[in-house]
């Protein structure tokens, strides 16, 4: 085991115009002010990102730093620019990830480091997690599997890491280098099963993260790509042949499925 780093985690936070989802996002984490920090990866919004107003508006004691690029580049190259930030820094143990307009729960953050700290052998925690429509107000759970070997058959299927809940070990991101980035629109789901190759992982049987389902967002418009890069990520990362071929199975079935009704029928679960 390395030495004692001085800080716990570092919250690492994309942003591309949407200065007020992040000032949620902001406002919902709670932990030990002299523990932690939070890196903004600003990826070129229109209205450059600036730390002395976002810590006038949010009116909480925060280390909150902002990358800032001048040109939008995409999730997974702004993802990699800051792990690489917080790498050259050499301060963390773990990197915890949010998304503007996502929120935690207050205890979020102190029962994930917790864990990673008691348990050497995971090097990937997530947690359960609820959708939101902001405009509706409908929301339904998200519930996965908890341990290891359910977790592994599972991802064979979807990606069962929901991004915002993720916390990781930066010694184990920097040995699978990062995101990869030929995966694009499913970036985040070859990452964590990357990282499961590596340790293993563990999801928190409670929510403690509120996502926002936004219909404008990333894996909305492109759900299409999104399920193509699903595709090549099983291909690649899935080791059990029946299990892989009941994964591409269920891409091809989303294909032909709308984005609207899958919600819906979530919904209906709840």
């Amino acid at each position: 085991m390395g030495p004692q780093k001085e800080f716990d985690f570092c919250l690492l936070i994309p942003c591309y115009n949407n200065r007020q989802g992040l000032l949620r996002s902001l406002q919902s984490v709670h932990y030990d002010t002299a523990r932690y920090y939070v890196l903004i990866v600003d990826d070129g919004s229109e209205e450059a990102l600036e730390v002395v107003s976002l810590k006038t508006e949010i009116d909480r004691e925060m280390s909150l730093y902002v990358l800032r690029k001048t040109v939008n580049e995409g999730i997974t190259k702004a993802l990699n620019d800051g792990l690489k930030w917080i790498e050259t820094r050499n301060d963390v143990q773990y990197v915890a990830r949010l998304d503007c307009g996502d929120t935690c729960m207050e205890d979020r953050f102190y029962k994930q480091v917790n864990l990673l700290n008691i348990n050497k052998q995971i090097v990937l925690s997530g947690t359960w997690c609820v959708f939101r429509d902001p405009v509706t107000g409908k929301a339904y759970t998200y519930r996965t599997p908890t341990e290891h070997e359910a977790i592994v058959r599972g991802m064979h299927y979807r990606n069962l890491f929901i991004h915002p809940t993720i916390i990781f070990r930066l010694t184990t991101a920097k040995a699978i280098g990062y995101y990869p980035e030929d995966f694009e629109y499913a970036e985040d789901y070859a990452f964590c099963w990357g990282l499961l190759n590596e340790g293993e992982g563990h999801i928190m049987e409670e929510v403690l993260v509120c996502c926002e389902i936004s219909h404008t967002g990333i894996s909305w418009k492109n759900k299409r790509k999104q399920l193509k890069a699903r595709w090549k990520v099983i291909k690649k990362f899935a080791s059990h042949t029946i299990r892989k071929v009941l994964g591409f199975t269920r891409v091809l079935t989303l294909f032909l499925i709308p984005a609207n009704l899958i919600l819906w029928l979530k919904l209906l679960k709840k």
